[in-house]
């Protein structure tokens, strides 16, 4: 039976961590479409992916701690029931209102099943084979992102944005059979208080950290992000004072639990980002349609995909923080690349750059949250597991925010016109300049460790 355990664990967890990427990049090439059908403008238009982040973002702590109280598989089952429910739901919209609320709800489900499908992975596997299943986890996540612009352009074009949720519906009924074949629940907190008052407190924090990031420069940024500092000190006494917190503060005082996330939220931060400077790059100064340009930029999460299970297995056998450490600075090495690209610069560099990012990004992963879950009991294997996940989203955040903040620094609220292609140039060398240097310092952060 215990072959067969890890066996449905493994498919049921691999085929959740591809859906939700999938989504997340496959909506993201059908906005333009979805956008003219619902007659909606830009603003709106950007409320369909982030009303998915933020709720994903917001309720992954909360349910990471629920499922130790509940049970992992309880949490995940009902996450994937609310995914299929929200997926229908939002291929059905009548309007873009309702398409950004069933998003959110999406947003939610996903929360539910990505924070419990690697702590029961970690669960289930031991320390000996868990780097090895983390990197299968990890990869099938990075073949969502090759597969959503690509497929999800097909669908759009050929079918329409709606067939997008519905695809996601049969994948999704798979891993609810072959989870409801499992019949462990892994609920070690179980018969523990949930904190009602710290989940609020930390989710209205990230609320106003995301939503505050996505409008900067505005003013009403900088408002909204004093407001999320203080809810966060308030979140942090409150968890200090509690017998039985949503987020053990504690677990900080682990030095490779808080160094390894902190280089997650570091590389997150420096990276996420690349990608919407490159397609803007190859569609606006090179002239590439958008078709070749995603053709392009699949190129850095197909070699993730590749070399993700193999570093995975290797941090099985050698150090995870070292093997982390030395792909941050494969990336760093390539986002140093990136800082000189000009007009004139051949596409065949760029191309270059992203399998070296691609590969430094697959060695960087899969060790690093082998060293995060590794380093703590069992117990905290649910919040640990939604740590990974909200450094992740975060960071992405703060990814988009630094895009965001230089853009309006450099180049202001104009038209990207060819008369303005030298400030994108400059706003684009800045944004990878910072993105280099974040990630040189992530290296000290993911090899971090106390000597004894």
């Amino acid at each position: 039976m215990e072959k067969s355990l890890k066996l449905y664990v493994l498919l049921a967890a691999t085929l959740s961590s591809f859906l939700t990427p999938f989504m997340g990049s496959s909506i993201n090439l059908a906005l333009p479409v979805i956008g003219r059908e619902f007659q909606i403008d830009a603003i709106l238009q950007t409320w369909i992916p982030t009303a998915y982040l933020l709720a994903a973002a917001m309720f992954a702590v909360p349910f990471g701690r629920l499922s130790e109280i509940k049970g992992m598989k309880k949490i995940f089952v009902y996450g994937n029931i609310i995914f299929f429910i929200s997926s229908l739901l939002s291929a059905l919209s009548p309007n873009a209102i309702y398409l950004i609320i069933f998003r959110l709800l999406q947003g939610i489900g996903s929360a539910m099943m990505f924070v419990t499908g690697l702590a029961i992975l970690t669960r289930v596997y031991p320390p000996m084979e868990r780097g090895k299943v983390i990197g299968i986890n990890t990869a099938a996540v990075y073949v969502g992102l090759s597969l959503g612009p690509v497929l999800g352009g097909a669908l759009t074009h050929y079918i329409g944005w709606r067939s997008i949720f519905f695809v996601t519906l049969p994948i999704t009924l798979l891993v609810i059979f072959i989870i409801s074949r499992v019949r462990e629940d892994w609920a070690d907190a179980k018969g523990e208080r949930f904190d009602l008052g710290g989940s609020i407190s930390y989710s209205t924090f990230l609320f106003l950290l995301i939503y505050g990031f996505s409008m900067l420069p505005d003013k009403t940024a900088y408002m909204l992000l004093i407001g999320s500092i203080l809810i966060a000190s308030l979140f942090v006494w409150i968890e200090l004072n509690n017998s039985s917190p949503v987020f053990n503060l504690r677990l900080f005082k682990n030095f490779t639990f808080t160094f390894s996330n902190l280089a997650a939220l570091i590389n997150y931060s420096a990276t996420f980002g690349v990608s919407l400077l490159l397609s803007y790059y190859l569609q606006y100064i090179k002239g590439l349609t958008p078709n070749i340009t995603g053709f392009i930029l699949v190129t850095q999460p197909v070699l993730m995909a590749l070399v993700a299970p193999l570093a995975g297995r290797a941090s099985d056998k050698f150090d995870p923080q070292k093997l982390a450490g030395l792909g941050m600075a494969v990336i760093s090495a390539a986002l140093f690349t990136l800082t000189f690209i000009n007009a004139s610069t051949p596409v065949s560099m760029i191309f270059i750059s992203l399998i070296i990012l691609g590969v430094g990004f697959g060695l960087f992963s899969s060790p690093n949250t082998n060293a995060i879950m590794s380093s703590v009991e069992r117990k905290y294997f649910g919040i640990a597991s939604a740590t990974v996940s909200t450094m992740r989203l975060i960071g992405q955040s703060f990814s988009i925010g630094i895009v965001t903040l230089i853009f309006a620094v450099i180049l202001g609220r104009v038209r990207i016109i060819p008369a303005n292609y030298h400030l994108l140039l400059k706003s684009t060398h800045v944004s990878f300049s910072i993105f280099a240097i974040l990630c040189f310092i992530g290296i000290f952060a993911a090899i971090a460790r106390r000597k004894e």
